[in-house]
């Protein structure tokens, strides 16, 4: 081989060592680029079917009206989009371990949002610091959800919680009703026994006597006997704490009885078909709720309305906004999500959890968060944001409202 031929081959092999050089680093730009615009996926694990099916999607609506905006405003961390992926629990602690499951390992959800239920969300709590995933809660009021006793604790939430609501229920019944001796109806399960604690308590500290407590299951239809044995023991007023279906019997047992009692309930009653089921003396239930659609609004209520009606035919009006508490929370979480995310600066689980605690401020649609999480504290809606409710011609309205 001469000294030419030589010369041309290791030339030749010079550029096809720049060439695969330069299209390794090209392909490796390419790939960043890709990773750094993968949508950031948002897991919630709720009731999807059965009769709390409606709350399931009022949550579904609130967190997706949050993406849609924060997508058409750029996302987080240099443009990236979110996604909410859903899978349904059915209102079944194991089935919503499952599911949380498939979405931490196989969807790869940077953020668990939980749904209804109390005891799915209890089943999923010790999994989400075990990963190292942080949780939203928009719904289940169970105290012990962020109050859970985890050091690094992964449990936040935008939602109402029991041992707060309990103080609540107790306030308006002496308020509303002049309430002396209370007696109490309560699912037969963690969420009725937080809110026995928590009523407990509250009536302890304001030395009021209690008429008795009464515990029910999910399925039973027929809660006379029960409520027979409050009425013998003087109960003026009744403290409920279950969801649509037993909170509905609860009603219709009154009815056959034909005993005329104030019913001072936690937001159960809201998450279904409770007027349908409980019949024309669902409107004597009063229970808590975080936020309205009704009365006047503020510009963020304004905006979540009117992208509400936008987005959703069957939205006309706040009447059909229901219920509002879903849509609220589910869609104030998300946005403070949001905020955690950037703060962090990445995706990380630590790094978002403590992201949570460097929000400074955020308008919202129930408030205007200001420092709303810190390591002590996982809850960001206090007893001074909540709201008293009755149904209205099968709409949710705040007690002394008059809808339109």
């Amino acid at each position: 081989m001469s000294r030419t031929t030589s010369f041309l081959s290791a030339a030749r092999l010079g550029r096809r060592t720049v060439l695969a050089s330069v299209l390794a680093l090209a392909g490796a730009g390419w790939s960043g680029l890709a990773a750094a615009a993968e949508p950031i996926k948002i897991g919630l694990v709720t009731a999807l079917s059965g009769q709390s099916a409606l709350a399931g999607e009022a949550i579904t609506r609130g967190l997706q009206l949050a993406i849609d905006e924060l997508n058409a405003a750029g996302g987080v961390l240099g443009g990236r989009t979110f996604e909410l992926v859903r899978r349904d629990d059915e209102a079944n602690p194991a089935k919503g371990v499952v599911a949380a499951r498939e979405l931490i390992f196989r969807e790869k959800v940077a953020v668990l949002f939980g749904g209804l239920d109390t005891p799915v969300s209890l089943a999923i709590v010790p999994l989400i610091n075990q990963q190292k995933v942080p949780f939203m809660g928009p719904w289940a009021a169970g105290t012990p959800v962020t109050k859970n006793g985890a050091d690094p604790n992964f449990a936040f939430r935008v939602s109402a919680v029991d041992e707060i609501v309990d103080v609540g229920m107790l306030n308006y019944a002496q308020k509303t009703f002049g309430t002396k001796k209370p007696g109490m109806m309560l699912i037969n399960n963690p969420w009725g026994q937080s809110n026995q604690k928590g009523l407990e308590a509250a009536l302890k500290a304001k030395g009021v006597p209690s008429a008795g407590i009464e515990k029910f299951e999910g399925n039973d239809v027929d809660m006379v006997p029960q409520l027979t044995r409050l009425k013998a023991a003087g109960a003026d007023t009744i403290f409920l704490v279950g969801n649509v279906g037993p909170s509905a019997q609860v009603v219709k047992s009154l009815d056959r009885m034909g005993w005329k009692v104030p019913i001072v309930s936690h937001w159960g009653p809201a998450g279904g078909r409770f007027t349908e089921l409980a019949g024309p003396n669902a409107k004597d239930v009063h229970f808590v709720q975080t936020y309205s659609f009704f009365g006047k609004q503020g510009p963020v209520g304004e905006k979540v309305i009117k992208a509400l009606m936008a987005k959703y035919p069957d939205i006309k009006g706040p009447g059909d906004i229901t219920p509002a508490v879903g849509v609220a929370n589910a869609y104030d979480a998300m946005h403070l999500v949001a905020k955690a995310i950037a703060a962090a600066g990445s995706t990380d689980g630590d790094a978002v959890r403590q992201g949570f605690y460097k929000i400074d401020r955020h308008e919202g649609l129930i408030k205007t968060y200001v420092k709303p999480f810190s390591p002590g504290v996982h809850d960001a809606v206090t007893a001074d944001d909540y709201v008293w409710a009755q149904f209205i011609d099968n709409r949710i309205v705040p007690v002394g409202v008059t809808p339109n």
